[in-house]
């Protein structure tokens, strides 16, 4: 395969169950290189274990994981629903890397293959902008930024991603770095019910924990179904053939106040030049029962490389 997409995935797995379904996405899609996992928001640590422990039910053990920043940028207590890790047993032994941070190893990484790393993101994006902040030569060394954020519908709803950390979400969209971003007005569009968990549950030892997973988080939202956020993110990667993309655009953030964590896509101005590969695009369309189709097949497929 011409320029694979050689990966790191940035979440804050552990809380909503799109995050360690995106993560069974990346493990079933044997043409891509999954480079590591970071880390972000909360108890980064429990979220970096969770993390090792479905890699090594997907057959990864040797996935890199490293564990990122607790709190946003502003310093502001994180938001932890209560149930996180209580599906597993003995997470303690499940080993990450603590001698490096979850923004030096997104800039490590991006300096060692420049121009070849893509980024998906689905959690807050503290990570990224200290990644920034840190190296600023970040932003051009990185391919491509997949986000799972924002709302580009309705201009006063913040999303809880960008709601999170507002002011991270506001420097990682102002810095330049090329980034492809879906919001809530799409990935609100696609469910998950108990049809199309059916085959992931008997998809070996990781799907039978994907469903453990999906089932806490519909009783915490006494829903029968999900919205996939996060693996339409992936999907945005992996098969752009689902998805539409409006752009160049600019993306803004609001980084404080009542409006905090709003986004307002804007077209680039006329005569501006822009470099299309290096832009900022929002997905505008999406098939949903091809996206869906997709996030069950490739969930699947991870579980089935597995152990049984």
């Amino acid at each position: 395969m011409a320029n694979p997409h050689r990966v790191i995935l940035d979440t804050d797995i552990g809380s909503d169950v799109d995050d360690a379904l995106a993560l069974a996405m990346l493990f079933g899609a044997t043409d891509i290189e999954l480079l590591g996992v970071t880390t972000v928001y909360g108890d980064v640590d429990l979220r970096a274990r969770i993390a090792r422990r479905l890699a090594r039910l997907a057959g990864h053990d040797g996935l890199a994981v490293a564990s990122g920043a607790e709190r946003p940028l502003s310093g502001a207590e994180a938001w932890w629903a209560g149930f996180e890790g209580q599906l597993y047993s003995d997470l303690g032994g499940e080993v990450f890397m603590e001698d490096v941070t979850a923004a030096e190893f997104l800039a490590q990484t991006a300096a060692d293959i420049p121009g070849e790393l893509d980024v998906v993101a689905v959690g807050p994006l503290t990570n990224l902008a200290t990644a920034i902040r840190t190296d600023p030569a970040f932003v051009s060394n990185v391919r491509r930024v997949y986000v799972m954020g924002g709302r580009f519908d309705v201009r006063e709803q913040a999303e809880h991603n960008f709601k999170c950390d507002a002011e991270a979400a506001a420097e990682v969209f102002a810095s330049g770095i090329p980034v492809t971003v879906v919001g809530l007005e799409i990935t609100t569009r696609a469910r998950i019910g108990p049809d199309e968990l059916a085959p992931i549950a008997a998809a070996g030892a990781l799907g039978r924990q994907i469903e453990a997973e999906v089932h806490q988080w519909w009783q915490y939202t006494e829903h029968q179904w999900n919205h996939p956020h996060d693996p339409i993110a992936v999907l945005a990667m992996l098969r752009p053939d689902l998805l539409g993309l409006k752009g160049p655009v600019r993306v803004r953030v609001e980084p404080e106040g009542d409006l905090a964590g709003v986004s307002v896509a804007e077209p680039v101005p006329v005569g501006e030049s822009v470099d299309a590969a290096r832009a900022t695009y929002v997905v505008d369309r999406v098939n949903v029962a091809g996206a869906v189709a997709a996030t069950v097949a490739l969930i699947k497929a991870a579980g089935d490389l597995g152990p049984s």
